[in-house]
């Protein structure tokens, strides 16, 4: 059980080591730096959603031969979806844009940059809640080393994304412990979407390799739609590109190391 709680808010954690640079960061964070953690982002959230999810949600369906590879191509297919419908409905503002998406709404520069983030947590909550709902009932190809291992990688990409919200938040003229409730708070919705998946464990076990391809799927939809694009745009790209490397390397080892 320990284990289980833990596993749970070491993402949160991640996210406010990173919005905690605020206090250590008199101007704006620097576009080599911002560059290089959003590739090194990326490359968490791929190689994640390819060990850690739809990888194993393959093994589980081995037993249906030829179709083993369904429940994957639907779920990673609904996960996109489920994004994509999300960043519909909801107004919120990209990082690097001065253009709210979604439909209209009177909601503060603030507000909206925090909706964006809470729409890309979400995903990455609900991976950590059904790797754990995996590995305490049983699943095939999922540990508990396994989900930890996914938790921590998150947790690590989850430190420049902190850090990401909370600076912009500081030069948007918020206070410095503002900015870090800020950006901290963007993360509580990761804990939230995993205890949830885990409350309800019982009754997705069924369609659990769905479940896991569904959340791969929203969480390469956060990629394609928003931190490559940002991570590519402009100058210095080139220090996202090796960011990526490093970043998917790391889960990639991790998640082989500890599974």
């Amino acid at each position: 059980m320990i284990t289980l709680i833990i596993g749970l808010l070491i993402p949160l954690l991640g996210t406010m080591l990173g919005s905690s640079f605020v206090f250590l960061m008199k101007d704006q964070m620097s576009v080599r730096l911002q560059k290089s953690l959003l590739g090194f982002a990326s490359g968490v959230m791929v190689a994640a959603s390819i060990w850690s999810l739809l990888i194993p949600a393959m093994e589980m369906s081995s037993h249906e031969g030829a179709l083993s590879v369904l429940p994957a191509a639907v779920g990673f297919l609904l996960g996109m979806g489920f994004l994509l419908f999300i960043d519909e409905v909801t107004p919120h503002l990209h990082l690097s844009s001065d253009k709210p998406e979604g439909p209209r709404s009177h909601l503060s520069r603030t507000a909206m940059l925090a909706l964006a983030v809470t729409i890309h947590n979400l995903p990455e909550g609900m991976a950590v809640g059904v790797v754990f709902a995996g590995a305490e009932n049983g699943a095939t190809g999922i540990s508990l080393t396994a989900a930890v291992a996914v938790s921590l990688g998150i947790a690590i990409q989850n430190i420049p994304e902190g850090a990401i919200i909370s600076m912009p938040m500081k030069a948007a003229g918020n206070s410095r412990w503002r900015s870090f409730l800020i950006g901290s708070l963007s993360g509580a919705v990761e804990p939230v979407g995993a205890l949830a998946v885990l409350l309800l464990a019982s009754w997705l076990m069924p369609v659990l390799p769905y479940m896991l391809a569904f959340a791969a799927g929203a969480m390469v939809y956060v990629v394609i739609e928003e931190l490559i694009p940002e991570a590519s745009s402009g100058q210095h790209s080139n220090l996202s590109t090796i960011g990526f490397a490093l970043g998917f390397v790391l889960m990639m080892v991790l998640d082989v190391v500890m599974g």
